[in-house]
C-alpha cells in the first residue's frame, strides 16, 4: 500500500447483467478491464458474505461464507455444471436495482440443479477438489453447512427457537443432525466451493491486470448467524441465547437518536483466553480473498457502544473496552503483519489515534465531511491529508456527491464552487480531482460519483432499514469517454502506479495544488518514504512549481 494509486468502490451485486443481481461472472471481469483501462489499481467492495436482514451485507449469517447470490450461472455453464438451457428465463431485475427476491429464487434453483449434476456426473478430479476445499475450510464450513441444513428443516432461521438439544449444540443431537441431513450439508458445502472457485478465478484475472482487491470486515456479526450459534460463549447473551446487550453508536451526524444495530456484543475477555482463535480464522479467510481489508467501525476495537437489547433507540448506552492492541498483536503473531484500512470515522478518541499510530494502519478521509464542515464554518479548505491514509469523495454510507451537493444551502454551494473553481456541472468531478490530488497514498471514488448520479443512486441510508443495497449500474454506463477522462485525471495526479511516465499537463496559475501534491510526493519517494511526508516537502514542491510557472 506504499504506492500512490487510485481505485473504485463498487460492490459486485451492483454490476449490470441479464440477471436480477450482479455476480462474479463476465460483468465482473469486464469491470476489471474498465479499471485497468482507466488506470485504476484498486477495486474496493462491501462485505461479500450472505446478506442478512433487509439484504444488508453488514448483518450476515456467517462471518466466513461467501454470498451464493454472487455465484455466476454463466460460469456454472462454462464448467459443465449447468446447460445453457437451464438458465434461460424471462425474469429480470428492476431497471437500476437489485431484485433480491427474484435473484434468490433463480440462483437457488440453478445451484440445486448444478449440485445434482455434480453428484451424478462429476469426474474424479472435481470430486478431489471439492474434498480438498471442505477439508481446508472445515473450521467454519462444517458448522455453517449444518446450520443452514437445520434451518431448512426447522423452517426458521431463529436458532433460539430450535429444539433445546440443537439450540445448545448437545453432541448427540449434532451427530444425529449431521447424519440425517448429510445430503443438505453437502449441498451447502458445494455452493461455498463454487463461490470459492469463481472468486479465485476473478481474483486471478484482476491480478493479471495489476488490480488489487480491498475487502470489508464488519466488526460485528448477526445474532441469527452460524457464528453466534456455534460460539455462544464469545458473545454477551442471555440464558435463552438472545442478546443481553446490542451494539450501536450514540447520536451523531447520521442520526439524532443514534444507530441501534441490534447486533450482539463480544466478550473480549473470553476471546483473549482462546488466543482470539475465531478472529484469527476470520482474518485468515478474509486475506485469502482480498489483498487489503477495511476494518469497519475500527473505533469498536478500542471501545464498543452497548445498549440494552430492549432499548428502542441508542440514546442511552455505555462504552466498554474492545480487543485493543492485545487483539491485534495476537493476529500478527498468528498471521504476520496484515495490510488494513481503518474505518476511523466517528467519535475519535486519543486511544483510537494512539492505536492506529502504534499499528501503522491508514485511516480514512471523506471529502464530503471535510468540505461540509469547512463550508459551515466559512473557513479555509480541508487540511492536507496524511500520506498514510485513504481518501474518498464519499462512502457507501454517504449520499452520492451530486446528491450531497444538491442538498447544500445555496450559500454553501456557492462557497464550494469558489473553493473548487468549478461550476454546478463540474462540482462532482472537481471533488474527484481533489481526492486524486490529495497526498493520501490511495484515493477511492464510488462508481456513482464517476457517473455523477444523484441521491436515487445512494447505496445505504444509515438508520433506515428498508430500501438499501439495491443500486445497480445500467448497461453501457462505463463507456470509453469515462475511461479516457478517468485515466487522464489519474495520470495528472501521479496515480497510475505502474512505473509509467506521469506527464505534467498545462494548468492555470490558480490550479497549482495538484501539481504541488504530485511533486511533494515525488520528493517523499526520493527519500525512501523516511519519517513520513513532511511540511518541507510541500514547501519545496510549491517553490519549484511556482518558479517553473514564472519562466
Amino acid at each position: 500500500m506504499n504506492q500512490r494509486a487510485a481505485g473504485i468502490l463498487l460492490h459486485p451485486s451492483s454490476l449490470s447483467n441479464r440477471y436480477p443481481i450482479g455476480d462474479l461472472g463476465p460483468a465482473a471481469t469486464a469491470f476489471a478491464d474498465f479499471l485497468a483501462e482507466s488506470g485504476q489499481h484498486w477495486w474496493q467492495m462491501l462485505p461479500i458474505g450472505p446478506t442478512g436482514g433487509e439484504n444488508s451485507p453488514y448483518q450476515s449469517p456467517s462471518a466466513f461464507a461467501g454470498n451464493p447470490l454472487l455465484i455466476s450461472p454463466d460460469r456454472l455453464v462454462e464448467h459443465g455444471l449447468l446447460g445453457r438451457q437451464d438458465i434461460e428465463f424471462s425474469i429480470y431485475g428492476s431497471e437500476g436495482k437489485v431484485n433480491y427476491t427474484a435473484a434468490a429464487g433463480l440462483k437457488m434453483r440453478w445451484l440445486k440443479k448444478a449440485f445434482e449434476n455434480f453428484e451424478k456426473n462429476s469426474p474424479g478430479d472435481q470430486q478431489s477438489e471439492f474434498d480438498a476445499f471442505t477439508h481446508a475450510e472445515s473450521y467454519w464450513l462444517e458448522d455453517f453447512s449444518l446450520f443452514l441444513a437445520i434451518q431448512g428443516k426447522a423452517g426458521t432461521s431463529n436458532w433460539t427457537r430450535w429444539s433445546q438439544e440443537l439450540r445448545t449444540r448437545q453432541s448427540d443431537a449434532i451427530l444425529r443432525a449431521q447424519e440425517t441431513l448429510a445430503n443438505d450439508v453437502r449441498y451447502h458445502q458445494f455452493v461455498q466451493w463454487q463461490f470459492s472457485a469463481q472468486w479465485k478465478a476473478l481474483r486471478d484475472y484482476c491480478t493479471s491486470k495489476a488490480i488489487r482487491l480491498i475487502g470489508d470486515i464488519p466488526l460485528f456479526v448477526a445474532h441469527q448467524s452460524t457464528d453466534v450459534w456455534s460460539h455462544p460463549e464469545l458473545f454477551k447473551l442471555n440464558a435463552d441465547g438472545n442478546p443481553a446487550v446490542v451494539a450501536g453508536v450514540p447520536p451523531d451526524y447520521f442520526s439524532k437518536t443514534g444507530q441501534l444495530w441490534g447486533l450482539p456484543v463480544y466478550r473480549w475477555e473470553t476471546l483473549q483466553t482462546q488466543n482470539f482463535k475465531w478472529w484469527v480464522e476470520r482474518m485468515r479467510t478474509a486475506f485469502g480473498r482480498f489483498d487489503v481489508n477495511r476494518l469497519d467501525h475500527f473505533i469498536g476495537f478500542v471501545r464498543t457502544y452497548e445498549v440494552s437489547a430492549q432499548a428502542k433507540t441508542a440514546v442511552n448506552g455505555q462504552y466498554l473496552p474492545g480487543g485493543g492492541a492485545t487483539f491485534f498483536e495476537a493476529v500478527r503473531k498468528a498471521l504476520g503483519s496484515l495490510p488494513f484500512i481503518a474505518d476511523d470515522l466517528g467519535a475519535i478518541t486519543p486511544e483510537v489515534v494512539a492505536l492506529l499510530d502504534q499499528l501503522q494502519i491508514p485511516g480514512t478521509r471523506v471529502l464530503q465531511f471535510e468540505f461540509g464542515s469547512k463550508l459551515e464554518a466559512r473557513s479555509s479548505p480541508a487540511a492536507l491529508h496524511p500520506v498514510k491514509s485513504v481518501v474518498y469523495t464519499g462512502t457507501h454510507d454517504n449520499d452520492t456527491t451530486a446528491g450531497w451537493y444538491a442538498k447544500l444551502p445555496a450559500a454553501q454551494r456557492q462557497a464550494l464552487q469558489e473553493q473548487l473553481g468549478a461550476n454546478d456541472q463540474e462540482v462532482v468531478w472537481a471533488m474527484i480531482r481533489e481526492a486524486l490530488a490529495s497526498q493520501s497514498v490511495i484515493a477511492i471514488v464510488p462508481t456513482q460519483d464517476l457517473l455523477g448520479l444523484g441521491s436515487e443512486a445512494r447505496m445505504n441510508l444509515p438508520g433506515i432499514a428498508k430500501g438499501n443495497w439495491q443500486w445497480r449500474l445500467k448497461d453501457g454506463a462505463l463507456n470509453y469517454e469515462l475511461v479516457q477522462r478517468l485515466r487522464s485525471i489519474t495520470t495528472t495526479h501521479g496515480r497510475l502506479g505502474s512505473g509509467e511516465a506521469h506527464p505534467v499537463l498545462p494548468c492555470q496559475e490558480d490550479d497549482l495544488r495538484p501539481r504541488i501534491a504530485k511533486r511533494a510526493y515525488e520528493l517523499y519517494e526520493r527519500r525512501g518514504f523516511q519519517n513520513g511526508q513532511t511540511t518541507q516537502d510541500w514547501l519545496r514542491a510549491e517553490r519549484e512549481i511556482q518558479m517553473e510557472a514564472k519562466r
